[in-house]
């Protein structure tokens, strides 16, 4: 039985995926933990499915932990990628985060405790202690987070984070409106956290703090996330779910 299931959706990561592996494999193994890490890869050129070939064996890195990967040559996308680790996953909780140093690894067995109280667990850059390293991208997104609130009425402060731990079983009883939450970018995960509300689940966001990219360039540019976001929040907003 796999209690907890770590999806980690990539592109161009070769730099940043085995490094963040050994640090899920740091944070995971003390908690005594069945748990998984699924690398969904869409054909990265830079090699990264390779990368991770060769750090492991893929047959698993011993009774506690195991890593499998997922190499996507069709249908590409983040949220698409997320998706399809989602339901590839076995773990009774799913974990989903970004893989380029973002998301501390190291909150992973915190916000799966919590899951004994919670149905939903959110990494927050905008609750006490929370943050970003960028200072002028923390207060571009906090105010876009307020514009979200404001706009459907949710006391989420984070609907931007896409670092995130959930019950299985809860999850899934969404999966008839799969195809309306997972495509796009980013943007999915508004789409999630609202029909979450609106579903009366109980979440919690728990801070994280943003550090600088540790290798490797984002692959979006603010203004272009900006322009995708507000069409997709738009839309949302005038024709829902």
């Amino acid at each position: 039985m796999t209690d907890v299931s770590i999806i980690l959706p990539t592109y161009n990561e070769r730099d940043n995926i085995c490094d963040l592996i050994d640090a899920i494999d740091q944070a995971m193994t003390p908690s005594g933990l069945a748990w998984e890490v699924l690398v969904v890869d869409d054909s990265s050129p830079d090699g990264t499915a390779e990368a991770v070939r060769q750090r492991y064996d893929l047959a698993g890195k011993g009774a506690a932990g195991s890593v499998k990967l997922h190499v996507r040559s069709s249908d590409k996308g983040l949220a698409k990628a997320i998706r399809y680790g989602l339901e590839q996953a076995a773990g009774c909780t799913l974990v989903v985060m970004d893989t380029d140093f973002n998301h501390d690894p190291a909150l992973i067995p915190q916000m799966v405790d919590l899951l004994r109280y919670y149905e939903l667990v959110i990494g927050s850059r905008f609750v006490m202690r929370g943050g970003m390293e960028d200072t002028a991208r923390y207060r571009m997104s906090l105010l876009y987070n307020v514009f979200i609130r404001l706009l459907f009425h949710t006391q989420i402060q984070d609907n931007l984070s896409g670092f995130f731990a959930v019950r299985r079983e809860t999850l899934f009883q969404l999966q008839p409106k799969f195809d309306r939450i997972f495509y796009g970018y980013g943007d999915y995960f508004i789409r999630l956290l609202l029909l979450a509300w609106r579903s009366d689940w109980k979440i919690l966001e728990v801070p994280v703090f943003y550090i600088l990219r540790r290798h490797g360039e984002s692959k979006t540019g603010f203004w272009e996330v900006f322009r995708d976001y507000t069409l997709a929040v738009l839309k949302l907003r005038l024709w829902g779910l």
